[in-house]
């Protein structure tokens, strides 16, 4: 599918989509079975219509008709995502229905697109970088939770249950039903967390009635007594405890390895929030708002299906969701309103930024992704292409890939300094912020010819 873009005035654009002829053969074949589905035809059950019968009854102007309308949007969004235009309202379709199914066919549509952003000089902005180091107490907690997995349990005498000991329970519940010898690792969820909680601070051979909430919100009670109280005792770190709970001989070796997968941890969490920062500090540059309009609508609408799908995943309804946390729908919708707009305030400076640099994704680099991606889930790579072709995500992983390019440009050529530094300065205030807060000759996706 080819397509031509002719900027408009007033930020307007129209698109000349060719739609082969395959594709066109397609969408009337899909249209006749579709209107024979629902055709009453004397000596023909439904869905057995021929086609050369259906086009006498219903008329091959309203075949054509279904077909184009049925098919149009879709060749119109994946033709505005190959020649990466922003529609920011539906567009408005210009064509004359096609005479065959074997011909090639055209239509345009004209839309409103938002108005691109005035980009400054990104070598010039300082963006705050974070200095990656690993906590001593990181390392730490590493090794304390290594040396728990070969830790000994040993009684304890002269002392009531702490928050970390486990304990031999006897739990009996007012029917009578009783578990003898349970043990319990206070702090692992294992019990309910009453149960947890009452039997901190009893002594071996105490008893306690506790009561506490069933998931249909009625109350259960048991009596619980404590047999025995256990800690863990660690082992000393030392090479033993490298040898016995790892493949390193030395606690040396060991300590540098733990340094070592952390350190790589948290600098790339670090980079990822440098990248972050440096693509939000674009967008304050450029005099970007995004905070409204219809592409930030349709992203939050986006986004609150996919939280729908989610959490509904789980079996949770949504809004039985938005009781458990508490949330109401206005403050859920509210929030992702921000998300949203701060999405497409990031796309669309990122999408300049693509523009200026004349940044292109072959497909071969897309492929290459996919190709990398698929074989590690063990996927059929060439059927997994041909459904991304056929879905027109093929054409957003290349979007994707473009703006990713982009960032990495700009993210490289930002003067990086110190998160401190960066902090410091965005706290003292100077006229020049009291003039950015009170422009007003900002674009908004709510002004005229914008989205």
């Amino acid at each position: 599918m080819q397509a031509q873009v002719e900027e408009l005035p007033e930020n307007r654009v129209r698109l000349t989509v060719q739609v082969p002829s395959h594709d066109v053969h397609h969408a009337i074949e899909h249209a006749a079975t579709d209107l024979a589905q629902t055709a009453k035809i004397p000596g023909f059950r439904k869905g057995k219509v021929p086609r050369q019968v259906l086009v006498q009854k219903v008329g091959k102007e309203r075949l054509m008709t279904e077909a184009i309308e049925s098919h149009i949007g879709g060749w119109f969004w994946n033709a505005a995502a190959r020649t990466r235009v922003r529609p920011i309202a539906q567009p408005e379709y210009e064509f004359e229905l096609p005479t065959a199914d074997d011909e090639d066919w055209e239509f345009s549509a004209t839309f409103p697109v938002p108005t691109k952003p005035e980009l400054p000089d990104w070598t010039a902005l300082e963006v705050g970088a974070i200095k990656p180091e690993v906590p001593d107490e990181l390392v730490q907690q590493e090794l304390d939770a290594l040396r728990s997995t070969v830790a000994e349990l040993v009684p304890v005498e002269g002392r009531p249950v702490g928050l970390d000991d486990t304990v031999i329970l006897d739990l009996i519940s007012p029917g009578g039903e009783t578990r003898r010898d349970y043990v319990v690792e206070l702090g692992r969820g294992a019990v309910v967390d009453e149960v947890e909680q009452g039997v901190v601070g009893l002594n071996a051979g105490e008893s306690r009635e506790i009561e506490f909430d069933l998931a249909d919100d009625s109350k259960q009670a048991v009596s619980v007594t404590v047999k025995e109280i256990k800690e863990k005792v660690l082992p000393a770190l030392d090479d033993e405890l490298a040898r016995s709970a790892s493949e390193f001989e030395t606690i040396a070796d060991l300590r540098a390895e733990i340094e070592s997968r952390l350190g790589a941890q948290i600098a790339e969490e670090v980079e990822a929030q440098f990248r972050s920062d440096v693509v939000d500090a674009l967008v304050a540059a450029s005099k970007l708002d995004a905070s409204a309009g219809p592409l930030v609508e349709a992203r939050t609408r986006e986004l609150l299906r996919g939280l729908a799908r989610q959490v509904e995943a789980r079996g949770v309804p949504l809004d039985t969701y938005l009781a458990m946390t508490g949330q109401q729908p206005e403050q859920l919708l509210a929030r992702l309103g921000e998300e949203a707009a701060r999405s497409v305030a990031r796309e669309l400076v990122l999408d300049a930024v693509a523009d200026q640099l004349d940044i292109q994704v072959p497909d071969e680099e897309i492929e290459a992704l996919v190709r990398e991606q698929g074989s590690e889930l063990g996927d059929d790579v060439d059927e997994t292409l041909l459904r991304l072709r056929e879905t027109g995500r093929f054409e957003a992983l290349r979007d994707d890939l473009r703006l990713r390019n982009a960032l990495d440009r700009v993210a490289g050529e930002v003067k990086r300094i110190p998160r401190e530094l960066a902090d410091a300065r965005e706290a003292i205030w100077t006229p020049d912020k009291e003039k950015q807060q009170t422009e007003t000759k900002l674009w908004t996706p709510g002004s005229e010819g914008a989205t």
